[in-house]
């Protein structure tokens, strides 16, 4: 398997992150983990070089949904930028059966373009590093995986720094002991 170059490039494609999920089984391809598998597929069909994938996490919900997701984050290649590679995740998450409308609902795929080698973006479609990837141990736990050493643009941290802070205990929170 081919290494990324310091720049996050390889034969002049770029390296990125994208977060995966699903609650909801699929007539096709069956259970949320099935789907996460499939969706890597279809996105390897599409262009995507796939450098490695997450272990799988199953994790509780935000918002309404009741139904646990399984997890992961993919690390790959992408030859083109990163508005073709967000029109490429939404083709996918349609073909399998997603709905635009309601946020926070169960769903059978979400992709989520999570980091874009060093970017940043901020256009009326995309927004990368993905807002609130520092906030969530549901990304950052399966990105520590793959891309550990990945640095946020923005705030300067790598994941394995955004997840020590995320889990660093908060000031004003009763401790276990009191």
């Amino acid at each position: 398997m081919p290494r990324p170059a310091a720049n996050g490039r390889i034969a002049g494609a770029t390296t990125v992150a994208i977060g995966l999920g699903s609650n909801m089984p699929h007539g096709r391809y069956g259970r949320p983990r099935a789907v996460l598998l499939a969706a890597v597929d279809a996105l390897a069909g599409r262009g995507l070089q796939i450098l490695q994938l997450s272990p799988i996490i199953r994790t509780a919900p935000l918002g309404p949904s009741r139904r646990r997701y399984a997890n992961a984050v993919l690390k790959g290649c992408w030859p083109g930028d990163a508005h073709a590679l967000l029109h490429c995740l939404k083709e996918v998450e349609k073909c399998f059966g997603r709905k635009s409308g309601r946020r926070w609902g169960a769903r059978v795929l979400d992709c989520d373009l999570l980091a874009f080698g060093n970017a940043i973006i901020h256009s009326r479609q995309l927004q990368v590093p993905h807002p609130r990837l520092q906030d969530r141990d549901f990304v950052l736990q399966p990105m520590a995986a793959v891309w550990p050493q990945w640095r946020h643009p923005g705030l300067r941290l790598t994941v394995r720094q955004m997840r020590a802070q995320l889990h660093k205990p908060k000031l004003n929170q009763p401790s276990a002991v009191d």
